[in-house]
């Protein structure tokens, strides 16, 4: 009975997620946690940055979540806000607990195409944890990158993420700016929407790359200040955040256009979805 019941039991797969045990957890805003996660089995979670995974509370459903972790090494690292059922059960989970994992999924960052350039890398709000991955092989390879230039936004001091990674990476090579929507007189930094950093940066707009994620309308404001610096669409990638439920390619609910997000993203040229973002959703 036991050796039949174990040639049934499906193994993880695409649609089967696997076990992963809560090892560490950390609390980044009043509403966002950061959990490192690492395998019942023992079998390490290969990925890519800008790639992301199925994770489930079981129970409480199951929702796609970009992976933040050091794609060197380590454990899996989901940076996760509670906004929801299956969100909220996710960031209550405590050390010692499982939670399931399907993927990862997804196209990523294009960093192989960027060497030799400079690398913009713009952020806004939880935007920056897709992008963390991307930053830390950024400066792991770093002389084979131009100079390398982070811009990050919150809504205010308090919604800023990794801000003690924020000074490790400036300290490391990464110039970074940062600025918030609003602030009280504690804050020293600047103040105003991502977008205003632009004009602020310094790259070559014939070869540099960008890198973006966050709200869409910070998205094309950036773009639009990117193109008035003289860096193409065709030179900017983008992450999109749409309605994905399977990250097989199987249910179409993140149909953009002629594209699913799940296979076809999360990352695109933004010459791609130009077209597709002008068409409102329904």
């Amino acid at each position: 009975m036991g050796a039949a019941a174990e040639l049934t039991r499906p193994r993880p797969g695409p649609m089967v997620p696997a076990s992963f045990t809560v090892t560490g957890k950390r609390q980044e805003t009043a509403d966002t946690w950061t959990l490192e996660l690492e395998p019942r089995d023992g079998a390490r979670l290969e990925f890519a940055p800008g790639q992301f995974t199925m994770l489930s509370a079981f129970g409480a459903g199951e929702v796609p979540i970009s992976i933040s972790g050091d794609p060197g090494g380590g454990p899996l690292v989901h940076t996760v806000r509670a906004v929801g059922l299956a969100t909220a059960a996710i960031c209550a989970a405590k050390p010692g607990e499982a939670l399931g994992v399907r993927g990862p999924f997804g196209r990523p960052w294009p960093l192989e195409e960027l060497e030799g350039a400079d690398v913009l890398v713009v952020a806004g709000g939880i935007g920056l944890a897709p992008l963390r991955p991307a930053i830390l092989a950024l400066l792991a390879g770093q002389e084979r990158y131009g100079r390398l230039r982070l811009l990050y936004g919150g809504r205010a001091p308090d919604q800023l993420l990794y801000t003690a990674e924020l000074e490790e990476w400036s300290a490391r090579g990464m110039e970074v700016a940062v600025t918030v929507d609003s602030a009280g007189p504690e804050w020293l930094g600047h103040v105003g929407v991502v977008p205003r950093l632009v004009h602020r940066a310094r790259f070559d707009p014939d070869s540099a790359g960008a890198l973006l994620c966050g709200p869409e309308v910070m998205m094309r404001f950036t773009v639009s200040a990117l193109a008035q610096a003289g860096l193409t669409s065709e030179r900017v990638r983008a992450s999109m955040e749409r309605n994905m439920q399977c990250g097989t390619a199987h249910c179409g609910h993140c149909q953009l256009g002629p594209t699913l997000v799940c296979r076809d993203g999360p990352v695109y040229a933004w010459s791609e979805l130009e077209r597709w973002l002008a068409v409102r959703e329904l």
